[in-house]
């Protein structure tokens, strides 16, 4: 029996209408609960609690003595100078990186590569090899600066910061010259023409076309180099162990001091809560100036 058209349709209910697409996201959103909200949502639980096996609940104690914390906010200094030197110095290595490797030469795929392995190589071997490399008794940089003649140097102990920026930035400059190559590849070549035949010189076409162009791209490089460099935690700990003193004590290095040394889950867990907080904030900050640039674009 056919339905005559006098009969109304049934409307369908969202869920009807986008269940297959709900099936496909579910997992996908499961994951997200089970691994990333759930121990967010426990951590911030454990710190409001004292001790390590057995937690005693003390409000928002921990929250205060972080305000009064002088080594945490020592911490949290050097933590934002490590993240926004390394920021700026990888930022314009990777960029220049980009360019030069955008032009078409012999061998242009091996210099990629070449480039890109330091990244794709765990940071705990990139910690021990660096860390032997700058030992000042056996270390080969001192080495070959005995064979020139030169003065020997304490790398890990005058310098132990910019240390650590340097190593940082060797290892991921290869990533953002990635991602600037992969902007650059997406501009239209027909601009470039087009302002060649107009007789602009190359540092024109470069300020004009390519850095706007290129501000997704920088946006989003920007973002999360800024949130791995808050997060750093591996190479602090294999290179200098957070020393001299606490001159390399990062942030998360300190949260992991004061849960495995001092024994206080629940004031680390504060910490990072913090700093989760502040990671959110940060991101809210550049995705909502990202959008009025790209407004203004």
């Amino acid at each position: 029996m056919t339905r005559t058209s006098s009969q109304p349709r049934r409307r369908k209910t969202p869920w009807r209408r986008y269940r297959t697409a709900y099936l496909f996201v579910a997992p996908a959103l499961i994951y997200f609960a089970l691994f990333f909200f759930l121990p967010i949502i426990d951590e911030f639980r454990l710190s409001f609690t004292t001790g390590f096996t057995t937690l005693t609940p003390v409000g928002g104690k921990n929250y205060a003595n972080i305000i009064h914390d002088s080594e945490v906010w020592h911490s949290f200094g050097i933590t934002v100078i490590y993240a926004f030197s390394c920021l700026i110095l990888s930022s314009i290595i990777g960029l220049l990186l980009a360019l030069i490797l955008n032009q078409n030469f012999k061998g242009r795929t091996i210099a990629r590569t070449a480039i890109l392995t330091p990244y794709m190589t765990s940071v705990a071997i990139v910690g021990l090899m660096w860390r032997n490399i700058l030992d000042s008794n056996t270390g080969i940089l001192n080495t070959i600066l005995g064979n020139l003649g030169l003065p020997q140097q304490h790398w890990l102990t005058t310098a132990p910061l910019a240390t650590l920026v340097g190593i940082t930035v060797w290892q991921e400059s290869g990533y953002v010259m990635l991602l600037f190559l992969a902007g650059l590849q997406s501009i239209d070549p027909q601009l470039y023409e087009a302002a060649r035949i107009d007789g602009a010189p190359v540092s024109k076409q470069f300020w004009k076309i390519t850095l706007p162009l290129l501000a997704p791209t920088t946006l989003f490089v920007v973002l999360v180099g800024m949130i791995g460099s808050l997060q750093q935690f591996g190479l602090p700990y294999i290179v200098t162990n957070g020393g001299p003193g606490n001159e390399t004590s990062l942030y998360v290095y300190q949260v992991y001091r004061e849960t495995f040394t001092s024994g206080n889950l629940g004031y680390a867990s504060a910490m990072s809560f913090l700093l989760l907080i502040v990671i959110v904030a940060l991101s809210m900050i550049q995705l909502r100036v990202g959008r009025k640039k790209e407004a203004i674009l």
